[in-house]
């Protein structure tokens, strides 16, 4: 592993991370309680996900979680990725397989459709 290349468990912190800012974000502006108890209320929390992380790493180049645990999600040029390649990334991470299967270099077939890498900074 390389200076920049994140560990994975700096990854699953940061997931973990925004997942729980989606979640408490439901059950304040929803009522969703956590665990869910159906399948909608999951979904809210999913949309809630997906939104933020998309928004902020797309603009950004950090989700919140991903800010704490110091990784950065960039292209090849090291600048952001923008939201539409980003919504891309995040739809594909919350199938969970495209985030398991990795390259050599750690890069999981979210990031590899989306012209992305995780570094960290």
């Amino acid at each position: 592993m390389n200076d920049t290349e994140p560990s994975l468990g700096r990854r699953l912190a940061a997931l973990f991370i925004d997942w729980l800012i989606a979640a408490m974000a439901a059950a304040l502006f929803f009522g969703v309680k956590y665990p869910p108890e159906d399948i909608p209320q999951n979904l809210v929390i999913t949309a809630i996900f997906v939104g933020q992380v998309a928004i902020l790493t797309g603009l950004l180049g950090v989700s919140i979680g991903k800010r704490l645990m110091r990784l950065r999600v960039e292209n090849p040029a090291g600048r952001p990725i923008g939201i539409p390649r980003a919504l891309l990334r995040t739809l594909l991470l919350t199938l969970i397989i495209p985030a398991i299967v990795m390259t050599d270099d750690k890069r999981g077939l979210h990031d590899l459709a989306a012209g992305s890498r995780v570094v960290r900074f």
